[in-house]
């Protein structure tokens, strides 16, 4: 199987190497990227080769890793370049399966999101497969060799979803981090010193990324909205708000 990453950064160079590690097939992995020294760099690392992005050559899969604003973009760029399957890793699914389908509609389709930044791999894998076959399978299957767990979902209800986990979730954190104070060691609670942790993965990442997340999802205005609900209840109403805030039965 030959394969074009489309997309040179942390998850291009992940889902090479994750492709490249399944040894049942053996793929030939080319990389390319607007950066071309990037591209080499990536190509290089898994023994593979760095294309122009101005390519014309056609691949068995592409594979879209880019972020997520250009994703519909890319996906209309480098279409033409897909012979059987065209895939995305992007965070948001409607826009990109959209997408695909537009552009790649005699292709393989499928759209992937990785909930983990590749450092912290393996892990859940929710996918939407407008139009399956042997070559996503391959990708499939070699995500799952590698440990990670793989779901199938639709567009409309993984967006929903990335509302909370993503974007109200790194707003509350990262709200919190502007809040705070330094506070010794010593004086932390089980509590406290988990949001610090939690502040300390948020912010050892790309503010880029996290700012393409609260783009692309809603959820911001509604932490900054129940904060202040919070912030001006009385002592009643503090409490119904405290068990509203108890998450329902089975879900977290």
């Amino acid at each position: 199987m030959n394969v074009l990453v489309v997309g040179a950064g942390e998850m291009g160079r992940w889902v090479a190497r994750t492709l490249v590690a399944d040894t049942t097939h053996s793929p030939d992995i080319a990389v390319t990227d607007l950066d071309s020294t990037a591209a080499q760099r990536a190509a290089d690392a898994v023994g593979g080769r760095a294309v122009a992005s101005e390519t014309t050559e056609r691949f068995e899969l592409v594979c879209i890793a880019v972020p997520m604003p250009v994703t519909a973009e890319a996906i209309e760029s480098y279409a033409t370049n897909a012979e059987e399957a065209i895939c995305d890793l992007a965070g948001i699914m409607a826009e990109p399966v959209e997408a695909m389908a537009e552009h790649a509609p005699d292709c393989e389709r499928v759209s992937f999101h990785p909930l983990f930044a590749p450092a912290n791999a393996p892990g859940n894998v929710p996918l939407v497969a407008a139009e399956s076959g042997p070559v996503t399978d391959r990708v499939r299957n070699a995500l799952t060799a590698a440990g990670n767990e793989l779901f199938e979902t639709t567009p409309a209800e993984h967006d929903a979803a990335m509302e909370t986990v993503q974007a109200r979730t790194h707003a509350a954190i990262l709200a919190f981090g502007l809040a705070a104070e330094p506070v010794p060691d010593r004086f932390q609670t089980p509590i406290s010193a988990g949001l610090f942790d939690l502040l300390e993965t948020v912010t050892d990442g790309e503010p880029r990324v996290y700012a393409d997340i609260q783009a692309a999802f809603e959820g911001v205005d509604d932490v900054a909205a129940a904060a202040d609900r919070l912030a001006n209840a009385d002592d009643d109403g503090f409490e119904e708000l405290y068990q509203a805030a108890r998450p329902a039965q089975g879900t977290r």
